[in-house]
């Protein structure tokens, strides 16, 4: 482990479990992807509709890769909206939240673009700016904070 201001950082691989325990209570098999700014989510059935406190975002999460039978319901508040651009060169506007994820027992804040995953092979991509400053990635290996929770 490096030292860090504040102590040592811990290691993760390309792909790590994580929770986001006001979405879902199912843990999620994320792609640690440090080509990625933002972290995304995949959102089933996202819609957006104006409230009086502003946008609200309403879409199930799916959390179990290639698997639709396991889904949450969620409805949260949408913090704003970014402009991505995709590995392909797509570029979208995608609203964007933020909540609470637990990687290997670190709990933290992160904001997370909703979009839809289904032709890719993660859920989730945990992209750098959640990363940043937490942890050391070794893309050469795989759970290292741990196997499904």
């Amino acid at each position: 482990m490096a030292k860090r201001r504040g102590g040592p950082r811990p290691t993760v691989g390309w792909r790590e479990w994580v929770r986001l325990e006001d979405l879902t209570t199912t843990p999620i098999k994320a792609k640690i992807d440090t080509g990625a700014r933002t972290s995304s989510l995949h959102a089933f059935g996202l819609a957006l509709r104006d409230s009086p406190d502003g946008t609200v975002a309403t879409f199930e999460v799916h959390p179990l890769q290639r698997s639709a039978k396991q889904s949450d319901r969620v409805e949260i508040a949408v913090q704003g909206f970014r402009e991505i651009r995709s590995s392909s060169g797509h570029q979208e506007r995608r609203p964007v939240i933020r909540t609470p994820i637990t990687l290997g027992g670190h709990r933290f804040d992160i904001d997370i673009t909703l979009t839809s995953r289904d032709e890719m092979g993660f859920r989730m991509l945990l992209g750098r700016v959640a990363l940043r400053n937490r942890f050391l990635i070794d893309p050469g290996r795989s759970f290292c904070l741990g196997d499904n929770p």
